[in-house]
């Protein structure tokens, strides 16, 4: 797998319901996709129904030819209502290719790029000194 940087032609953020994240994820269990909940229950328990931000991360190529994107997903997780979650799962290229992009502008784009990067290195609150 190869990784998905800025500037790549398949770099996009969309922003997705919650019944589009439960087709991929049953796209990804019909595919067979390691990357994905063990579950449509277990994607419940823990995504919260609401809005989800879905970034590529990787592509798996074959041949040259893009088989699947593992993307990032940040979403807002069940219990607790001001607590975020950053998952992976795996996307159908067509599926990626047709989501509505958010990322049009190149500040909005390289913010929510940067947004994406703290959030899988970890976010805590801090008490300022």
């Amino acid at each position: 797998m190869s990784l998905i940087r800025l500037a790549d032609p398949d770099f996009r953020v969309c922003e997705i319901s919650f019944e589009t994240l439960l087709a991929i994820q049953a796209e990804a269990e019909v595919k067979g996709w390691a990357t994905r909940w063990s579950s449509v229950d277990a994607l419940r328990s823990q995504v919260r129904e609401g809005a989800v931000v879905l970034r590529p991360l990787m592509r798996e190529e074959r041949g040259g030819v893009v088989q699947a994107y593992r993307c990032l997903l940040l979403f807002a997780m069940t219990g607790d209502h001001n607590a975020g979650g950053i998952a992976t799962i795996d996307i159908d290229p067509a599926r990626l290719e047709s989501l509505e992009r958010i990322d049009r502008d190149p500040v909005v784009r390289r913010t929510l790029a940067r947004m994406f990067s703290l959030a899988s290195g970890g976010i805590s609150m801090i008490s300022k000194e």
